[in-house]
């Protein structure tokens, strides 16, 4: 039954690089000119649109992503939406209610959950976002986290457009971070920062 499904993606013209590893566990659509590497898994409802590549021991379930997204190696998508001409890792995991908005980045060893990466930004290194919303063109710093978690209950970090996070931040929410904002790197925000204001807090 998987060598199955596996033929009938690639009657759909997608580009297998080895049938017998390739585990279909779902209903899988996709466009033209895919490719999907080894030991990748597919569970669930899967969307892939056209010319999506898909890196070798990725796990996806729930997921869909636009034309010409690329996901790299060692990623795991879980009920997120991903948008066109993204970069997906390698090893990130995109948790439920993550949705990457075109041309959105996210990079290695980064976690997002109820979060939205907006238009051109980017998460690239070694980053948590939760329960986040990240506006356009946005640059989300190496080690840069949002603590969405107070012990009780979840609180909701807002980012606006054209930030700069700098690397190694703590972004404590409930908290806005208005548009032009920038967050010196090392620092520990816990108040709003205004429209083209400075953070700095080490």
């Amino acid at each position: 039954y998987r060598k199955m499904k596996v033929e009938d993606l690639m009657n759909q013209g997608v580009t297998v690089s080895d049938p017998l590893r390739l585990d279909i566990r779902g209903d899988v659509k996709v466009g033209k000119d895919c490719s999907i590497d080894v030991n990748v898994i597919l569970e669930g409802n899967i969307s892939l649109g056209n010319n999506v590549s898909i890196g070798p021991n990725t796990i996806l379930k729930n997921a869909s992503i636009g034309n010409d997204s690329r996901v790299e190696a060692f990623s795991h998508i879980d009920g997120a939406k991903i948008g066109s001409s993204c970069v997906i890792g390698p090893y990130a995991r995109l948790r439920e209610g993550s949705q990457i908005e075109n041309s959105a980045k996210v990079g290695n060893f980064v976690e997002t959950k109820n979060s939205t990466l907006g238009e051109g930004s980017k998460a690239n290194h070694f980053t948590y976002l939760g329960d986040t919303e990240v506006g356009k063109s946005t640059n989300i710093g190496a080690g840069t986290i949002t603590c969405n978690y107070d012990g009780a209950n979840k609180h909701q970090t807002t980012i606006g457009d054209g930030v700069f996070v700098g690397s190694n931040s703590t972004l404590v929410a409930p908290l806005q971070i208005a548009g032009q904002g920038f967050v010196g790197a090392g620092s520990t925000v816990t108040k709003a920062i205004d429209e083209g204001e400075l953070a700095v807090s080490r």
